[in-house]
């Protein structure tokens, strides 16, 4: 989809949904548990601080209409320094995520089947690693994919997902009699950094708006495509928060498919349906990673090399994902650290630079500089608090 020159407003909608109501979702009951109910407030604050970031990356690209990814943005702000770092920002975020979507794959299938490892000679690997390394043996082929159109159309079995996994959750609250009794907390300062993290980890989608901006007939449309696919997703993630705190509370797992009642049918399926998760979208991820490596160089431009390449860094992030086999804090890391930078920091300096009417002080330039001070607290704090706790973990 991404491909094609000339997508209609609705096809883009669609890829705009999909980016940003993904992964996200299954983790969005247990943020509001860490929050308590009034961090739905924080939920909401964010998504229109970065729906407007969005709007700010559409006035950068229509500075200069060569503009077509999201480093050429950082070029145009800060010249070949900032594609650098706007690049480093970008494969960091999309690298994290990959990682993330193994574990996710280990955590679903050892749900199915459980207490089951593997053993090679004195070695034995517990069931968790074992299904991050089935998980990375299943993705292995789809990563030596080397048109982004077609894994685009794989992609979009992510939104399907989604749809399948509310509607699971949903049925198990009102078919299977966990029923929405569940009280929760009003506020709860301990957890809140995590929270805000992984909401912020919800709308992580940014540093691929400049693709899906540069693929529309009529560009500026776009924004328009922003509104409707942050309502939707915004109301999708509302929902699930809710719901699943309310049949849950403070019990609820890092993964939603993970609390919901054993042996029933839709557990099953919502599991299996999270399993899509890492299956559909794990090379589109790491693509643009292998892309820059093979084109730093005529020599890692063979197929050969393409192969050697993905394959390589399908394996580092087996490595990395077994080594910190915890979701929803390094999900609250990559929403704390690359994601904030991506989804807040970046839009706004780059933007203050390319236009320069920003010299002019007016309410623009104020609600960018609370912005900016919003995000870096968050940031820090978020950073600071995922990575303790994922530290703790390890112990």
């Amino acid at each position: 989809m991404l491909r094609n020159e000339g997508t209609t407003f609705f096809r883009t909608c669609l890829n705009a949904i999909n980016v940003l109501s993904g992964v996200g979702l299954i983790s969005i009951p247990f943020a509001l548990s860490q929050g308590g109910w009034t961090s739905l407030i924080a939920l909401f604050i964010l998504a229109i601080i970065c729906y407007f970031m969005g709007i700010l990356l559409h006035r950068c690209m229509e500075v200069k209409p060569q503009i077509k990814t999201y480093p050429d943005i950082g070029a145009l702000a800060f010249g070949k320094m900032g594609r650098v770092i706007v690049s480093i920002f970008v494969y960091l975020e999309l690298y994290l995520f990959a990682v993330d979507l193994l574990i996710l794959g280990g955590d679903s299938l050892e749900k199915l089947f459980p207490n089951w490892g593997l053993k090679v000679g004195a070695l034995r690997v517990d069931g968790r690693k074992t299904y991050m390394m089935l998980t990375a043996l299943l993705i292995l082929p789809t990563t030596w994919v080397k048109s982004f159109g077609a894994l685009a159309y794989v992609s979009f079995g992510g939104l399907l997902a989604s749809i399948v996994l509310v509607g699971c959750v949903v049925w198990a609250g009102v078919a299977d009699h966990v029923g929405f009794q569940q009280r929760g907390v009003v506020f709860r300062l301990r957890g809140f950094p995590t929270a805000i993290s992984l909401y912020t980890f919800c709308y992580c989608a940014h540093v691929v708006f400049p693709t899906l901006r540069s693929s529309m007939t009529k560009k500026t449309h776009f924004p328009k495509v922003l509104l409707v696919s942050f309502s939707l997703s915004t109301l999708t993630y509302g929902l699930m928060a809710i719901l699943g705190y309310l049949m849950y509370g403070q019990n609820v797992e890092t993964q939603i498919a993970l609390s919901l009642p054993q042996h029933k049918i839709n557990t099953k399926i919502a599991i299996f349906t999270t399993l899509i998760y890492p299956l559909s979208k794990y090379a589109s991820i790491i693509y643009p990673i292998a892309q820059a490596i093979e084109d730093a160089s005529p020599l890692c431009a063979t197929r050969l090399m393409s192969i050697i390449i993905r394959t390589l860094l399908l394996l580092t992030t087996v490595v990395v994902a077994i080594a910190v086999p915890f979701f929803a804090y390094v999900m609250a890391f990559i929403g704390a650290f690359t994601g904030v930078a991506t989804t807040i920091l970046i839009p706004c300096i780059c933007y203050l630079k390319i236009n320069e009417g920003w010299r002019k002080f007016g309410w623009e330039l104020i609600v960018i500089a609370l912005i900016i001070v919003v995000g870096v607290s968050v940031g820090l704090v978020g950073t600071y608090s995922s990575v303790k706790e994922l530290v703790k973990r390890l112990r």
